[in-house]
């Protein structure tokens, strides 16, 4: 059978900056994920979106055209209301952990399809495979019936789910393109409009620990993904938050869910408690409750729902999780203020403990990472805790501290502190 279109035609379009009509584009996609368009031909064309762009409306047929690639999920028979949150990755990001449960706590379903870490970012179902027994793989039933008996669930996103991107992804990571606005939108959102949410509140992380580094670069990436869900009938929001220190005060993936319970006892760090309630409060209200989630927090039911979430998925709430053998204390080299906590630098430092992964097939060591004693604003005496390491191979330890040169600054004047949550963005 021969193709309707020529590969080099569209790439010359995007090359010379048009617009791509929607049954070209539709066909690339479709032609690049059965193998007929070629890897170096795909390759040229991500960078000439990197170059020149995408508009809006091409961006939305290239997502539809991802979606298509695969199976969508429905969860129209559940008889609860769904909502979503997808964060663009950071150091010490556990948010999914206390927010799924606490949101189900209001009757809410909270499918969370989730992924695993590369590189200094650790993901989600990495952190909860530090509770013995839990499993990440389910199949659809198995989630539907989680969803509907417990209200939450986060577990590994099936393969069949924009198979497109995950081919889009491999090729855009060896080529040099990942940054380009429009093929990071269209990837998040094509995974996350085939789940079949609701409602979608985003994430966007800017600063030295978050894949944005440039606020305005976030805002845009921000902009454009919630004009992607909207116009795929996603009721859609974003928040815009900081990411130039880490969030909360453990970086790995043990230590992380201990936080994570922390908050849902009632206590945690404030800025883990503050996100948490900011994100809570966005897919409450997507999902029509006028409720304040900080009740839920404070009387136990959101900690009531996490042990069920557990529980469903074969773990153990009330086992004890993974610890390091060594330990190490960076301390205060002089009195003062702490002014910088660098979160690349601890991100770095973490990874290097062991605490993510370089290679997909990597494993990670669940009880390594950082767990910090302070944060900017703190006073310190010399020889003061700033953070301690862990790691089951105490040689790693020099390697971490090479990470965090330069990562932590102690002046005389406390810094100005500012707002994690910078701006809300709607359609």
């Amino acid at each position: 059978m021969s193709e309707p279109f020529d590969a080099v035609d569209v790439i010359r379009t995007k090359r010379d900056g048009g617009a791509v009509p929607e049954a070209k584009l539709r066909w690339l996609v479709d032609a690049y994920t059965r193998g007929y368009v070629a890897d170096a031909q795909m390759s040229a064309f991500t960078m000439a979106v990197l170059l020149n762009g995408m508009e809006r409306d091409e961006i939305r047929v290239l997502t539809d055209a991802m979606i298509a690639s695969g199976e969508r999920m429905s969860f129209d028979g559940l008889g609860k209301v769904t909502a979503d949150k997808h964060s663009t990755g950071g150091v010490g990001d556990k948010i999914t952990l206390p927010l799924a449960p606490l949101v189900a706590a209001y009757g809410v379903a909270v499918p969370q399809l989730s992924g695993r870490g590369l590189g200094h970012t650790g993901g989600t179902l990495d952190k909860l495979e530090s509770i013995p027994g839990w499993r990440a793989a389910l199949s659809n039933d198995e989630m539907l019936a989680q969803l509907r008996d417990v209200g939450a669930v986060v577990c590994a996103a099936g393969s069949g789910l924009a198979p497109a991107d995950k081919k889009l992804y491999a090729l855009r990571d060896v080529t040099g393109t990942v940054e380009a606005i429009p093929l990071i939108a269209s990837s998040i959102m094509s995974k996350k409009i085939a789940e079949g949410t609701a409602s979608l509140v985003l994430d966007v992380k800017f600063g030295s620990g978050a894949f944005m580094k440039d606020i305005d670069r976030a805002r845009e990436l921000a902009r454009t993904m919630v004009e992607l869900g909207t116009d795929s009938g996603v009721a859609t929001t974003a928040l815009l938050t900081d990411m130039t220190t880490p969030l909360g005060l453990a970086i790995g993936n043990a230590n992380e869910v201990r936080e994570s319970v922390e908050v849902l006892a009632g206590g945690g760090p404030s800025d883990v408690v503050e996100l948490t309630l900011a994100l809570a409060r966005e897919m409450l209200r997507a999902a029509g409750v006028d409720e304040d989630p900080a009740d839920a927090l404070a009387d136990g039911r959101a900690m009531d729902a996490w042990r069920r979430m557990i529980r469903a998925q074969d773990g153990d709430p009330d086992a004890a999780l993974p610890t390091a053998r060594e330990t190490h204390v960076v301390r205060a080299e002089r009195d003062g203020y702490v002014t910088t906590m660098d979160a690349f630098g601890v991100g770095i430092a973490a990874w290097r403990l062991g605490a993510g992964r370089a290679r997909a097939e990597d494993p990670v060591v669940h009880a390594a990472g950082i767990d910090l004693a302070v944060k900017p604003g703190a006073r310190v005496r010399a020889g003061d805790a700033i953070l301690t390491m862990s790691a089951d191979d105490p040689a790693l330890f020099d390697r971490g501290l090479e990470a965090l040169a330069g990562a932590i600054e102690i002046g005389d004047t406390a810094p100005e502190s500012a707002p994690i949550v910078r701006e809300r963005i709607t359609a």
